[in-house]
């Protein structure tokens, strides 16, 4: 059984790490306005899931709650690859908030990698909230000299 957990635990890290690298670059290519607004957004998607009972089960439908894992990646996943720059932003939210709290406390190392992997993407996302973005740094430099 144990090897059966892990084979899942497997299976479940490269699927996550395949939706990662779409969602990553589809961040990367939003303006500064709108990752600080999908801050936000993943910030209360968080804050929602985690006053369910089931947090990693977030965005699922009730009669799918008996799942190896919940459908709200895949909903968010969904989402995300939309047209509708609205839709793609709490698609990406949804994501982003139902992979932290699925990756969470995992004892497997792939799935902590992907923990890791949102943990960084989220702060990149608070940084900007906040101002600091990396590649504004540049702009205070020069206005400081």
């Amino acid at each position: 059984m144990h090897i059966l957990n892990r084979m899942i635990a497997l299976g479940r890290s490269r699927q996550l790490q395949r939706q990662f690298q779409e969602i990553e670059r589809r961040i990367h290519a939003l303006p500064g306005r709108s990752r600080a607004r999908l801050g936000l957004l993943t910030l209360r998607e968080i804050g929602q899931a985690s006053q369910c009972d089931f947090p990693h089960l977030y965005g699922t439908p009730p009669e799918d709650r008996y799942l190896p894992w919940g459908q709200g990646t895949a909903i968010g996943y969904a989402r995300a690859q939309s047209d509708n720059a609205e839709v793609s932003l709490r698609g990406i939210a949804l994501w982003l908030a139902v992979t932290y709290h699925e990756t969470k406390d995992s004892p497997h190392a792939g799935v902590q990698t992907r923990h890791r992997q949102v943990l960084r993407v989220l702060r990149e996302l608070k940084d900007v909230q906040a101002g600091t973005d990396p590649s504004q740094d540049w702009m205070k430099a020069e206005a400081v000299a």
